[in-house]
């Protein structure tokens, strides 16, 4: 038996959210997601590289910090703000790099990145 490329490689997202049109047009709007409705209580989200989806659910936050990578961190955080994000973390240096973090409206934390 032989391993594929996707073995213990992260695959899919679920976040349970408060209303899935709002979840989508906040990540539509701060990064461009796409999105594919399956009825009124499921979305899957694609990032042009990653799936996952939004269920209708409470919000559930406290579990792993997802991280988005970013070519322009002061673009990215604008459009986090822009579209109803809140900065949490300002940005700052870490080894690698720079980044912020910032919670979507439905209070998940989540991090943007940079190496410059």
């Amino acid at each position: 038996m032989t391993t594929s490329d996707r073995h213990h490689r992260i695959d899919y997202l679920e976040f349970a959210v408060a209303s899935i049109p709002a979840a989508c047009r906040f990540f539509g709007d701060a990064f461009g997601w796409t999105f594919q409705d399956y009825g009124p209580d499921y979305c899957e989200f694609r990032d042009g590289r990653l799936t996952g989806g939004f269920f209708h659910g409470t919000p559930q936050p406290g579990g792993a910090l997802v991280v988005i990578y970013s070519d322009d961190l002061a673009a990215t955080q604008a459009a986090v703000e822009r579209a109803g994000g809140t900065v949490m973390k300002p940005v700052f240096d870490f080894p690698g790099g720079r980044r912020f973090h910032f919670r979507d409206p439905d209070g998940y934390e989540w991090a943007a990145w940079t190496t410059a």
